[in-house]
């Protein structure tokens, strides 16, 4: 009969359980860290509305309203009417006054000048990754910050080099885990790597760390994967 194997140290096996903890633990910070941005980010919007109303309830009945002041009561029902505010700016987006409404907001922002820039940028930032793209694949791998290495973006507009007439793309490449923040890198066409994916899953990508992933990808553009290409 076989001796029992060693028992390994004890750093070592404090080492394996606290690696094994962080490694548990990791996914649920990060999806703690996305949900509590998103979240606080839709409170704060209406805190300046909702705090003087709630505030102002429960000093006419402090008894039985105090509860009321509570921080984390204004801010979780602050956050209930931005999301009712936003369910009610899809309703209406989808109605012929909304569209009206839509228009009017449009047209008065356009006026203003710096407000019309970044309003204007954004909403065809939006328009683009909603729509299919014409002859370009929407979302595609980049040489980022090297040749050996590759890094997702998508793809906003193709624009003609001045002179060569070489197309160019301009790729909005978004950070990991959080996509609102990014780079935009010109890149010519021909060293781009399309890929199959859509808007959905490349979020699900980039926010996941790459955790959410198909089994294979490409890598190399199609002009260096065609035979004889190298030589």
């Amino acid at each position: 009969m076989s001796a029992p194997a060693p028992r390994p140290p004890l750093g070592q096996r404090l080492q394996r359980l606290f690696l094994t903890g962080l490694l548990t633990l990791l996914p649920l910070w990060l999806t703690w860290v996305v949900v509590k941005f998103v979240f606080v980010l839709l409170g704060d919007l209406s805190k300046p509305l909702v705090q003087p109303s709630l505030q102002g309830i429960a000093s006419r009945n402090p008894m039985a309203f105090g509860w009321l002041v509570e921080p984390w009561v204004q801010g979780a029902i602050a956050l209930v009417a931005t999301v009712l505010a936003i369910l009610l700016v899809g309703w209406l987006a989808r109605r012929v006054i909304g569209q009206r409404l839509l228009r009017w907001f449009e047209a008065l922002v356009s006026r203003i000048p710096l407000a019309s820039t970044v309003y204007g940028s954004a909403r065809k930032l939006l328009d683009i990754l909603q729509t299919k793209p014409d002859g370009t694949q929407r979302v595609v791998l980049i040489d980022f910050p090297h040749t050996e290495m590759k890094t997702l973006g998508f793809v906003t507009r193709v624009m003609r080099e001045a002179g060569t007439g070489r197309e160019l793309a301009a790729v909005y490449v978004p950070t990991t885990p959080n996509p609102t923040s990014g780079y935009l890198e010109i890149v010519p066409v021909e060293k781009i790597t399309p890929t199959d994916w859509n808007v959905d899953q490349a979020m699900s990508f980039i926010i996941s760390g790459g955790a959410v992933a198909p089994e294979t990808i490409p890598f190399s553009p199609p002009a260096a994967r065609q035979p004889g290409a190298g030589a």
